[in-house]
């Protein structure tokens, strides 16, 4: 088979495109004839700081989206032919998603609905497990607040593909309230069109301001791509008790908190990475991704795509900033 594998850690030039045995499932797996695979930032984070590898090589790609081929021992045979959703398919193993097939174990290939895309299956995986975590970590976002109804959830870069994912679960599950940021107007329109209550562009001096007109009591729930970045608005918007969750660091690696504001406030500030996830909770998030998708509540962002033979200038786009576009590598 045809599969992108890197041998060593580096930039994008350490990646090639091969010939490579076609890997067959083994106790509880499956084999996906993969159609789509996502490229995240996590795929080129993980090149270049590749540690000890699952073989010889290592296949990238976690998510992805294709159809079984084939099943391994322990595993029901009628699966054989069930359109999927690939996550984590790369997480200590090597059969990653940007190949013709990958292996990975059953629960990891999630029933994709004939009424759902390729496309949508492919963004996926990382993105919508991330958004779902930032929103439920601590309670439902959709459980009463005061009484009333669903949380009030601030979705910092709404245009983003953990952004775009995260305001159409917090509608999807009942949040009263999503407003979302981003900066220029076509990222403004890509997040109300998602969904998004109101919308305000971040850059703007009284952002704060627009954000207070939308939720005047405040958002309990924010979902942070750049704490240090954006702390200063989020402490304006904050109502006392809630949840600041934070999901990435590549804006700023480091920041500085003023502790005492957040302590006035009962603040919460939280850390998260998918990929150490409790169990029980990723198995909930991918329950309730799966389904939003079966209720139509999920869709991509505009489809950016690369042929396998050009994976490497895939994973340079998702490194520089992909905007307000979901990167995917074509294997059909």
């Amino acid at each position: 088979m045809r599969a992108a594998v890197y041998e060593t850690a580096g930039g994008s030039d350490v990646l090639e495109v091969r010939e490579v045995p076609t890997p067959s499932a083994g106790e509880g797996e499956v084999r996906v004839r993969v159609a789509l695979a996502g490229v995240n930032p996590t795929d080129w984070k993980s090149r270049r700081n590749a540690g000890p590898q699952a073989g010889p090589f290592q296949v990238p790609g976690q998510d992805g989206a294709g159809t079984i081929e084939s099943v391994g021992p322990g595993v029901d045979s009628s699966r054989v032919g069930q359109r999927v959703w690939l996550y984590m398919a790369a997480r200590d193993r090597q059969w990653g998603t940007a190949a013709d097939y990958s292996v990975v174990p059953a629960e990891r290939a999630v029933p994709l609905p004939d009424s759902a895309s390729f496309e949508l299956g492919a963004s996926l995986g990382v993105p919508a497990l991330t958004a779902w975590y930032c929103l439920n970590a601590d309670r439902p976002v959709g459980s009463l607040v005061d009484g009333a109804g669903g949380q009030r959830v601030l979705v910092a870069g709404g245009a983003g593909a953990v952004g775009h994912a995260a305001i159409e679960l917090a509608r999807f599950e009942d949040a009263s309230l999503v407003v979302a940021t981003a900066s220029s107007p076509d990222k403004l329109e890509l997040a109300r069109a998602a969904g998004a209550h109101a919308v305000v562009n971040y850059r703007e001096a009284d952002a704060a301001e627009q954000i207070r007109v939308a939720a005047p009591d405040g958002v309990d729930r924010i979902v942070e791509l750049a704490l240090q970045a954006n702390l200063e608005l989020d402490l304006a918007v904050a109502a006392p008790y809630a949840h600041i969750v934070v999901y990435a660091d590549d804006v700023h690696p480091q920041a500085t908190i003023p502790i005492r504001r957040l302590m006035v406030a009962n603040l919460t500030l939280r850390f998260m990475l998918l990929y150490v996830v409790r169990p029980e909770k990723l198995r909930e998030a991918v329950e309730h991704v799966q389904a939003a998708v079966a209720a139509g509540a999920l869709t991509p962002l505009p489809i950016e795509r690369f042929p396998l033979e050009q994976v490497a200038e895939a994973h340079d786009l998702v490194e520089a900033g992909a905007g307000a576009r979901k990167v995917v590598i074509d294997l059909r």
